[in-house]
């Protein structure tokens, strides 16, 4: 018998055009940035000695475009939405446990092995200590900005992922400096000076949520939440996109010595930071289905446990070391593999569909 009822399919859900290709983007920063530090040394070494005091570590023209990333992240936090963590607490409580009791920890034992003993011999002691502190930074900061991207692939749920990342944030404000100085020193022998690691997380992350947190409140109540989100946020897009591309750029020039001398050194670098975002995100995706959570809920938990704020990481270990350093180097790699890395977890997550409750 005909039916006149039609199948309606749901369009492909993609990344945008900057997003698909992030990786390519990374990888053409690198080669421009190394090309102009070979080739104009002088202009490196200037921007390299704009800081904000001497032997201050902040160099002004990386913080600068920095705080062009991370504000346009804030202005999507809405701290009100913590209040509908009650809806579903084992979530939230698997997601916490894997980012703050799990995550760092983790990543400081394996980049210990690695770059302490498995590569030792191929990147000499002093190097192993600013990878080591390089990756854990990285894994000490969760994703705040493109879980938004990774939670819409796989039709998570955008409140409760809103909630989860928004927690993060303010757990951040507290625990980030104390992990980071407490593993950075165990697992590599360098010494972080728990005031500047301070001085970092209130210039990237406190000042950046508070001026977010007010302009959304503000012009929300002036303009009205479309507006807000349609224009005034979309408007920052371009933006930041230009921001973490000129940033790249920097940071490869003042590494390019040192990426010519090594090459292989960005390889080895990735693979402890590829086994811990897998290891992680694993982790979280088995305790989600353990506790019986839906998977609109389950497979962003996942996806903040796998990706960094990297941003934010890069920022920290730029203050700490300096951009030319080691640290800030292995910051950047994790860059480099997010996207590849985020759609492969994203894939199966989608895959495992039914593991979990409709």
């Amino acid at each position: 018998m005909a039916t006149d009822e039609k199948v309606v399919s749901q369009p492909a859900k993609r990344l945008n055009f900057f997003e698909r290709y992030l990786t390519i983007w990374v990888g053409i920063c690198m080669i421009g940035g190394v090309i102009i530090g070979r080739s104009l040394p002088g202009m490196t070494d200037g921007l390299r000695r704009m800081e904000f005091g001497e032997g201050s570590q902040i160099n002004i023209p990386i913080a600068v475009l920095i705080w062009l990333m991370i504000y346009p992240m804030m202005l999507k936090i809405d701290l009100t939405s913590i209040l509908e963590v009650r809806r579903r607490p084992q979530g939230i409580l698997v997601t916490l446990f894997v980012n703050w009791l799990v995550k760092p920890f983790s990543m400081a034992l394996i980049g210990w092995l690695f770059f302490k003993h498995l590569f030792l011999p191929l990147i000499g002691e002093a190097l192993a200590d600013q990878y080591i502190a390089g990756t854990i930074i990285l894994a000490a900061a969760p994703c705040t900005a493109m879980v938004f991207v990774w939670s819409y692939l796989t039709d998570g749920d955008p409140a409760y992922t809103l909630v989860q990342v928004s927690l993060n944030d303010l757990i951040m404000l507290v625990l980030f400096a104390p992990i980071v100085t407490l593993l950075v020193s165990g697992a590599s022998g360098l010494h972080v000076p728990f005031q500047v690691l301070l001085y970092s997380v209130t210039a990237f992350v406190v000042i950046p949520l508070i001026l977010g947190s007010l302009s959304r409140r503000l012009l929300i109540g002036a303009k009205g939440k479309e507006w807000f989100d349609n224009s005034f946020v979309a408007f920052f897009q371009p933006i930041t996109v230009i921001a973490l591309l000129i940033t790249l750029v920097l940071i490869f020039a003042f590494q390019a010595d040192n990426l010519m001398a090594k090459p292989l050194h960005i390889a080895l670098i990735a693979i402890p930071i590829l086994i811990q975002v897998y290891l992680n995100s694993a982790l979280a995706y088995g305790l989600m289905k353990f506790v019986k959570v839906p998977h609109n809920v389950a497979a962003p938990g996942a996806l903040i446990g796998a990706s960094n704020f990297f941003e934010l990481a890069v920022a920290t270990a730029i203050v700490l070391f300096g951009p030319e350093s080691g640290a800030a180097l292995a910051t950047v790699v994790g860059v480099l593999v997010e996207v590849p890395v985020m759609l492969s977890v994203c894939s199966f997550c989608n895959r495992t569909r039914h593991w979990f409750p409709a």
